[in-house]
């Protein structure tokens, strides 16, 4: 049975610090320049979900694009949006908030979730000129 991969773009706004307690003010500020900025910084994300799997027989569908929407929204989007990472973000509890973690704390909420359905990537773009993929390895 052909493997097809179908994707869901969903959008954001969050906001966060990139820092690090380990490190001093001065080293914070000289690896994360302005994203390490005391007051916060904010983008608009864009999130990339993409499901693979056979197609079904009876439906045509992979994954219903309705239903992955709802499960991405209720997992991941009704818990980020208009959020601060660093302080409101269960799934990044601890954690740099680099775009790079967040895609990876995305993908452990949201692949068991999509099961039976098998996630197989996240791109998540942070701004239009910068974004991270994740494919859980």
């Amino acid at each position: 049975m052909p493997q097809v991969t179908i994707t869901r773009r969903l959008y954001f706004n969050a906001a966060h610090r990139v820092h690090n307690p380990a490190l001093s003010d001065e080293e914070n500020a000289a690896t994360f320049g302005k994203c390490n900025n005391p007051n916060w910084h904010g983008h608009n994300y864009t999130l990339d979900v993409s499901v693979t799997g056979p197609v079904e027989e009876r439906t045509g569908y992979v994954i219903d694009l309705g239903r992955l929407k709802g499960i991405v929204e209720r997992e991941v989007i009704d818990k980020v949006d208009h959020r601060n990472f660093n302080l409101e973000v269960d799934f990044m509890h601890g954690v740099i908030p680099t775009t790079e973690n967040i895609v990876v704390g995305m993908w452990r909420v949201l692949e068991p979730a999509i099961r039976p359905a098998r996630l197989t990537r996240l791109v998540l773009w942070e701004t239009p000129n910068n974004y991270v993929e994740y494919d859980g390895k």
